[in-house]
């Protein structure tokens, strides 16, 4: 398929790609660390604004959903159109929504709002990942992959540190500041460095295929977060996590139908393809989830200020990103079975550790948690991120891109919604508070911020409540990092090494792809 990459005779100097690579991974680094950095906001949002818990979630999940949902048809747009287009363009919205974001002060708003950054972070992600994987040769991709996969995974955690800095001397609206400041730099590199690249002649965007997939993420996310309000039992929770999945379920079918699926699920035979979506949703689930419940724990329970709290969180970072360095190295040395099944059992291990804190626990035991919690982050991202890439030809690298970064804000999303409600749920279920008016006991089950602003014996027993929820939070973050360890295991177990990507311009997975001979099919039909 012609493209308007610049032309191997014109192969751009190793200056170039450095620079390339950077830019790209200042924008990544901007939409990844606004998934995480309000985490460390969140007691004060709670006491300015009055939000509740459940207000908490969304607002921080806002951002994540949208996200998730608009990445698979953002990414086609990039693809189709120019991604460095696409990178202007969700840079400028990320931009505006962030610097509307710092105006407010009502919790409805802030949770609008943080939907349209999700809007602007939709365009930019997947066109980072892919602009590196159509802009460096097969000899630098590797490398270039490892540098974009540490930067989103640590790229959060600087989020937090950067934030917790400036709440120390402004208000929760400096957050959002940072990421007008971000995107400004972003915006600029871009517009400097980062060469354009598109697949004109891809085929229509699959439309109903994008309101299928966003209807079935919004329905099933929406019916998560909302359950500790109505109840887990409850018809309407049910009836709504019910539907999510039929609609997920109809958008598989509806794409088995088509010929330019939007997300082919037959990709999912591809034994490296499957195993790395599977792990990188997972590893994610649990660190968005662990970052949502942590900040709180910190802040309310351990009573440390934003910018201890997000300095507590530097052991895992000190051990992530080298860690994902190194990972391409034990890769090629043992495979990808081994190294990436033990980060994902770190990933377990750090989590059970975790799961064991109380309001009087040492920092030691943290940091005992943090530390193979980072390290099997780093492990495990890199493999997988590459197994994703590798997996595909180099005229479906948009669509890997696409599914990697589907595969990481989903599992954000829904670890948000899925740890974040189970604390709630627990909270409010193990908060007894007998003698007490009506309203003052529902102002204190609302929050542990609002159980803390009534004092007394009413905060005592909403700390001890609450960490009760984020044991239970914590621990199914830990059986979730096993359920991965062991999906991955088996999936890779007679799975052959990924193969190089073909290096021809067709387009597999086509109805002409289709009709070619076995051994022209891609190896996932």
């Amino acid at each position: 398929m012609p493209s308007t990459r610049t032309p191997a005779a014109g192969s751009p100097p190793a200056v170039r790609h450095n620079l390339v690579l950077v830019v790209t991974c200042v924008a990544l680094g901007a939409v990844v660390a606004a998934m995480a950095s309000l985490n460390v906001a969140l007691p004060d949002l709670a006491r300015e604004t009055h939000a509740t818990q459940t207000q908490l979630s969304w607002i921080i999940d806002a951002y994540s959903l949208v996200f998730a949902s608009l990445l698979l048809p953002a990414g086609a747009l990039g693809d189709r159109f120019g991604r460095r287009r696409a990178l202007l363009a969700g840079l400028a919205i990320f931009g505006a929504g962030s610097a509307a974001a710092s105006l407010t002060t009502e919790p409805s708003a802030l949770i609008v709002l943080r939907g349209v950054l999700g809007v602007g972070a939709a365009l930019v992600m997947p066109a980072t990942l892919s602009t590196i994987t159509s802009t460096f040769p097969r000899a630098q991709r590797a490398r270039a992959v490892s540098v974009w996969a540490a930067v989103a995974g640590a790229g959060a955690l600087v989020g937090l540190f950067a934030s917790g800095a400036l709440l120390e001397g402004w208000s929760w609206r400096s957050v959002f500041l940072l990421n007008v400041a971000l995107a400004l730099v972003a915006l600029v590199g871009t517009l400097l460095f980062v060469p354009e690249s598109a697949e004109p002649r891809q085929p229509r965007l699959d439309v109903g295929g994008a309101v299928l997939a966003v209807a079935g993420l919004v329905t099933l996310v929406y019916s998560v977060i909302e359950a500790p309000t109505r109840g887990w039992a409850d018809p309407v929770t049910l009836a709504g996590i019910g539907l999510g999945l039929v609609v997920l379920a109809g958008f598989v079918v509806f794409e088995l139908r088509r010929e330019n699926p939007l997300l082919d699920p037959r990709l999912f035979r591809n034994r490296h393809f499957a195993a790395g979506s599977l792990s990188i949703m997972l590893q994610f689930f649990v660190f968005f989830g662990f970052v949502f419940v942590m900040m709180q724990y910190l802040q309310l329970v351990r009573g440390d200020s934003a910018l201890m709290a997000a300095t507590a969180m530097l052991p895992m970072a000190v051990t992530m990103v080298p860690v994902s360095r190194a990972a391409p190295v034990l890769v090629g040395r043992f495979g990808y079975r081994g190294p990436w099944v033990a980060g994902l059992a770190g990933v377990a291990a750090g989590m059970g550790i975790l799961s064991r804190l109380d309001a009087s626990s040492p920092y030691w035991i943290i940091a005992a948690g943090l530390v193979p919690l980072g390290a099997g982050m780093g492990l495990a991202m890199t493999p997988a991120t590459t197994a994703i890439t590798d997996a595909l030809p180099r005229s479906l690298q948009n669509v890997g891109s696409a599914m990697n970064d589907l595969a990481r804000e989903l599992g954000g999303a829904l670890g948000i919604a899925v740890l974040g409600s189970l604390l709630s749920a627990a909270y409010r279920d193990h908060l007894s508070l007998p003698g007490l008016p009506q309203q003052v006991a529902d102002a204190a089950r609302s929050s542990l911020a609002a159980a803390h602003a009534i004092g007394g014996p009413v905060s005592g027993r909403a700390t001890a409540a609450f960490v009760d929820g984020m044991h239970l939070a914590l621990l199914s973050a830990a059986a979730a990092a096993v359920l991965a360890a062991v999906a991955v295991a088996a999936l890779l177990r007679s799975a052959p090494g990924p193969e190089a990507p073909a290096e021809d311009d067709g387009v597999p997975g086509t109805a002409d792809a289709r009709e070619q001979s076995a051994q022209e099919q891609p190896s996932y039909l």
